[in-house]
């Protein structure tokens, strides 16, 4: 059936169940919005495009779908590429949509100076994304769009790139067919199983380091299971937190930079690697020794063996290899004493955390206290996100996002209003000023979606984060004090309802309480400055010897 290439396009997302999509309209895109019309696909309309990405990219993080992002020829398409970096070093899976100039405008080899032309558009993405192409045909674009799809969201998922040029929506045409692929990993050799069974089998000390492959294959219950077997804690990276509970009597309290959690890697005679790559923010830029046996899961044995070499990589989706490795493993005495030992470090760690900076204890603990359920948090690269980052405590897989794949300062914001139209459920964003106002203008999107997202806003006035790395080195602040808004007046300005406080103490606990129950978006500004945690490169406990 002949429809343009517009419509095949909205008809691919809406089989695909990209029921969601976010991005800002160009002259080029424009057959695109009058295509979702009536087609269930429901295209949110965005302030800038860095935002359509940023915010593709956390609702694939909070839902487990894929993130959608269309934008329009040139400028737009180069305004996402901050973003798609970030899904990028984050195997977040994210298709990125993007219009080109005419095919009937283009010269070979030639740029001729036609609006918002680039010399090569898809170049551009080649190093953000697995994949950066461009149709060549009407009829192509179905297929294309499928393709992209479907490697996106193929282990090691991350963002994909497709353009398309701008004549090709509104040619009429038929859909070119597209060939069923189905791609399986090969059977575990049975006897790498056996070696990785016998080695977690004689260990005396076994430790599981869990990354965000094992978040993405849902692998957190059979993990647990695994780690029940062997009274092994679990670690997380920043981003695997929540997939073990809180409470599961096999799960360390904080990522390894407390010392007293690092000091459980340390005494580790055998460590199983499930969906990670051991990468530097995770290992203090690799200051952490590797440990005497080394098991690694993962979908690529290059991404296995980049940074510590493994004894034995068990190639595989993680939820089936860690299936299969708990198959003939006898359990082991032992589950009580290192669940009794995991909340004595817990209470270490809180103890340290409130002498270190008492406001982040606060801070976290109001956080947890009022949280919704099933409440996601956002947090962007600032040192009220490290303190969420290192030691807030997330209730399941998918409830916390965090930027440390590339380190994206402005992704919290953004990221927010993406994980809120995944819905239902609050959405709790944590900025700081500097980050904030990366992407200020999307309060417009906040307030004319609607969306349930509370941003707590911790002014301290400056790149914090900045400000501690000069104050450390003795040197004058140069760049680092800002001149910030009235955050509340603009929040109000927008038609967002905002107040705001000094510090974290009863009057943040009273009205963040009052803020996340609310129907509609809210911003709460709070008049504070942190130190940041041990989980930030400055304080690395192994880097000055602490």
């Amino acid at each position: 059936m002949n429809k343009t290439g517009a419509q095949h396009l909205v008809d691919v997302l809406a089989a695909l169940g990209a029921d969601v999509a976010f991005g800002l309209p160009g002259e080029h895109t424009l057959p695109i919005w009058e295509a979702v019309a009536g087609s269930g696909v429901r295209l949110f309309g965005v302030r800038h495009e860095q935002t359509a990405g940023y915010a593709a990219d956390g609702y694939a993080r909070a839902t487990g779908k894929l993130g959608v992002a269309v934008v329009t020829t040139g400028p737009g398409a180069a305004n996402t590429l901050g973003a798609i970096g970030e899904a990028m070093a984050s195997a977040s899976p994210v298709l990125v949509i993007a219009t080109d100039i005419p095919s009937t405008l283009r010269r070979q080899n030639i740029v001729r100076g036609v609006l918002s032309e680039t010399s090569d558009q898809a170049a551009l993405f080649a190093p953000v994304t697995k994949s950066a192409t461009t149709v060549e045909s009407p009829r192509e674009i179905a297929p294309a769009i499928e393709r992209a799809a479907r490697l996106a969201r193929e282990p090691q998922s991350g963002p994909v790139y497709v353009g398309i040029p701008a004549d090709f929506l509104s040619a009429e045409t038929e859909r070119a067919p597209e060939s069923d692929r189905t791609e399986r990993f090969a059977a575990v050799d049975i006897a790498d199983l056996d070696y990785a069974r016998a080695l977690l089998s004689g260990a005396e000390r076994p430790v599981i380091w869990a990354g965000g492959g094992a978040v993405r294959a849902e692998a957190g219950p059979v993990i647990g299971e695994l780690a029940e077997r062997l009274a092994a804690p679990v670690l997380t990276t920043f981003a695997a937190r929540g997939l073990l509970p809180p409470t599961h009597p096999c799960a360390a309290p904080t990522p390894v930079h407390a010392p007293e959690i690092g000091a459980l890697w340390d005494e580790a005679d055998v460590v199983l690697g499930v969906g990670t790559d051991f990468d530097g923010p995770m290992t203090q830029n690799w200051l952490m020794p590797k440990p005497p046996k080394l098991i690694a899961v993962n979908v690529d044995p290059k991404d296995a063996a980049k940074n510590y070499q493994p004894d034995v990589t068990l190639v595989g989706d993680a939820r089936d290899v860690v299936s299969q490795l708990v198959t003939g493993l006898a359990p082991r005495p032992g589950l009580s004493d290192l669940a009794t030992r995991l909340r004595s470090l817990d209470t270490l760690v809180r103890r340290r955390m409130r002498a270190d900076e008492p406001q982040a204890a606060d801070f976290l603990g109001t956080l947890e206290e009022t949280l919704p359920e099933g409440a996601v948090v956002v947090a962007d690269m600032c040192i009220a996100g490290y303190w969420a980052g290192g030691y807030l405590r997330a209730g399941a897989p998918r409830r916390f996002a965090y930027p440390m794949g590339w380190g994206t300062t402005g992704f919290g914001f953004p990221a927010s209003l993406g994980a809120a139209a995944g819905g239902p459920g609050r959405v709790v964003c944590v900025s700081g000023d500097g980050g904030f106002l990366y992407a200020c203008g999307d309060l417009a999107t906040l307030a004319q979606e609607s969306l349930p997202v509370t941003v707590i806003i911790v002014d301290d006035g400056g790149y914090g984060m900045l400000r501690f790395d000069q104050d450390r080195a003795g040197v004058p602040h140069r760049g680092v004090d800002l001149h910030t808004p009235n955050f509340v007046g603009l929040a109000r300005s927008f038609g967002v309802h905002a107040d705001e406080v000094k510090g974290f103490g009863r009057a943040f606990r009273r009205l963040l309480g009052e803020f996340v129950r609310a129907d509609e978006p809210n911003v709460l500004v709070v008049r504070a400055s942190l130190k940041p945690p041990l989980n930030t490169s400055p304080r690395w406990y192994r880097a000055i010897g602490r």
